[in-house]
Order: C-alpha cells, then structure tokens, then sequence
C-alpha cells in the first residue's frame, strides 16, 4: 500500500490557539487553506461537521473549485436528511469534483450537539439509525431499479437515483470506540478513523475490529486511518519548548473564552480514551497527550513532538501496524500546513515508501 496523508480545511482562521477571526465563512481562507494543501502534497482533506458552523457541502464546493488533485473528506452525521436525499446530493458534489469525494460518518458523541439540531435519540439508537442510512445510502448509489427498504428509522418505498456517484461507490470513513461503532464500521466501512493513541491501543482497536469483520460478508478489506496534531522544529529541544507554548496559549484562551471544559463533556468512548491517555503527559516516544488534558478529550487533540525526522519516523511505525492514512492538522492551521509540506510530509513518504520495498522483498 502507499501511504495517503490528510490534513483538514477549516472555515475560517481560528484554532486552540488563534482566537476566531473575521467572517464565520471566509470565502477567501477557504480557498487559501485548500491550495496550501494541494501544494503542500496532502492526498485529501476533512471538512468537519458543527452544529453551529457553516454547511459542508457548500464549503467542499468552494474549496474543490479553487484545486485540482486535492481530494476531499467531508464529515456527516445521519439523521438530519434523509439518506436518500443524502446519496443525491454527495453523488451530485461528486460530480462537481470530478470523483474526488468521500464521507466521513460521525454519528455522535456529544447528546447537547445532537439536541442543538433537534436529534433526541441516545447513543446506540443513533448508531442504530447510521447502519439503516448507510444501508440506504449505498443502495441509492449502486441500484440499477426502484429499491425498498423497511427499517425501523427509514422507510423507503420505490427509491432511485438517476445521479450515481463518479466514482463506483464514494468512499466511506467512519468512527468511534464504541461496541456499537465498531459493528456499524465492520459492516459498512472503507476506512475506520482513530485518534491518535498509543501503539498499543492502536493495536487494540485494530484487533477488535478485524474480529468484528468476520461477522459480515465484505467486498474489500477494512482500511485505517489515525489522526495527530505534530509539532515540529529544527531541534528536539525546540520542538518541546514550542509544545509547552502551544499549551500555555491553549490554556489561556480556555480562561478568556470561560470555556468550560470538564469530564463530563466527554461522552464518547473514543473521547473518554484520550481523557485516560491524558493521564501520562507523553507515551511512546514522542506522542504528546498535554492539549487533551486541557480540552478533556473532545476532540484529537494528541500530538507528536520532534524534529520533521523524529515525527514522520513514528508516524511510520502506526504504517506499520496497517494504518495507511494518517490525518495531520497543526495548531496554527494554514501555516503549519506549508511548513509540513517543506520537510515532514516528504519524510513520512520516503520511509513509509522504505516499508513498502522491505514487505515486497520480505
């Protein structure tokens, strides 16, 4: 396999250290965001999901219009369309960026962010209701003639879709921790998506979910992908140091903004992991758990610190295991991007292309 290395285009200029600046859609960031991307090297990009935020769809178009080979991963949570008017308007969006799509399917974890958009169902109905939308779903994408469909959250009588995706079938990434997401992911899943843990809890989820497979029928083999946030300098030191101000200006944006965050908030079991991992500052070699103290597991937020070499070098070690993917997005968003792309994203390249040769030959 070759590596594939994703970053993640916000809507704005913002982050855990840059106070929110200017229009809550910048037309023009957006489009800057995503050609720094595409010339940094990146393979695609996650466009993320809020309940308070600007649409996805419209953002993905934006972006997908300012470049050419980036490819996008657009995050959704079912339940607030219907899947068949869903598959309509991704293989539509495919279109438009000429096959260069794939979803990202997040059912949830916090209840308050589920109730702000009216969804009042718990945690295992809502994971209930993702498998009959992606059942749904993939029936749209793939039916030559009307399809029907009785579930308990979707009802279809008589469905199709002329407009089928570019490609045969958009990509899908899914996520979470739990019994219940793992299920849905064996299932349904091309990629599923870890935060960033230990190597040892990598294996873990990697272990569970290969067991869960056995329990369906699948075409191809379920993909990985795993999420950090590198922090990286000419020197070891440096690289630390700048850890340590990254962490100091993410706590004192917390106490200006009164932000809140506490156990409690972290719902999801993947979320409650990092809250765990957080417990010891750094594991392995270089894996950083100092943001997830702060912001209690809400979202990937585990970092590794080093020079571009020291980073790509453990960032290889989880290719290893058989994660082909890794997400990266920097503290300072746009500009860590360029810097990636100087240095880091090259290295990862080089020495996960080094495995390749080595499995090969082995």
């Amino acid at each position: 396999m070759t590596i594939q290395i994703l970053g993640m285009i916000g809507h704005r200029k913002s982050s855990e250290i840059i106070p929110a600046q200017g229009s809550v859609f910048d037309a023009d960031y957006v489009a800057a965001f995503a050609k720094a991307h595409e010339d940094a090297g990146f393979d695609r990009v996650l466009i993320g999901q809020w309940s308070d935020q600007p649409d996805g769809f419209i953002v993905a178009a934006h972006a997908g219009a300012n470049t050419t080979r980036l490819k996008f991963l657009l995050a959704h949570r079912p339940g607030f369309i219907a899947p068949t008017l869903a598959a309509r308007k991704y293989a539509t969006l495919d279109h438009l960026l000429k096959g260069r799509l794939a979803i990202h399917v997040i059912t949830g974890g916090s209840d308050h962010e589920q109730r702000r958009d009216g969804d009042f169902l718990n945690k295992v109905e809502r994971y209930a209701r993702t498998k009959e939308f992606l059942d749904v779903l993939k029936l749209s994408w793939t039916s030559k003639q009307p399809f029907q469909y009785q579930g308990k959250y979707y009802q279809v009588h008589d469905g199709f879709s002329e407009i089928k995706p570019v490609q045969s079938q958009i990509p899908v990434y899914f996520g979470g921790s739990s019994a219940e997401a793992l299920n849905v992911a064996a299932e349904h899943a091309d990629v599923f998506a870890l935060w960033g843990e230990p190597l040892a809890g990598a294996t873990e989820l990697i272990q569970s979910i290969r067991l869960q497979e056995l329990n369906f029928k699948r075409s191809n083999a379920l993909n990985f992908n795993i999420s950090f946030r590198p922090i990286i300098a000419e020197t070891e030191t440096q690289a630390w140091e700048k850890a340590q101000d990254i962490y100091q200006l993410t706590h004192a944006q917390i106490e200006k903004n009164k932000i809140r965050n506490d156990k409690k908030s972290a719902q999801s079991v993947g979320a409650e992991r990092l809250v765990n991992l957080a417990s010891q500052d750094v594991h392995d070699t270089n894996l950083w758990t100092g943001i997830s103290t702060l912001v209690h597991g809400n979202h990937n937020s585990t970092a590794l610190v080093g020079t571009p070499e020291q980073v790509a070098s453990s960032i290889v070690e989880y290719y290893k295991l058989g994660i082909g993917s890794v997400l990266i997005r920097g503290f300072d968003p746009l500009n860590d991007v360029i810097e990636y792309g100087k240095a880091l994203l090259p290295s990862i390249r080089e020495k996960a292309a080094k495995v390749d040769t080595f499995n090969k030959t082995a």
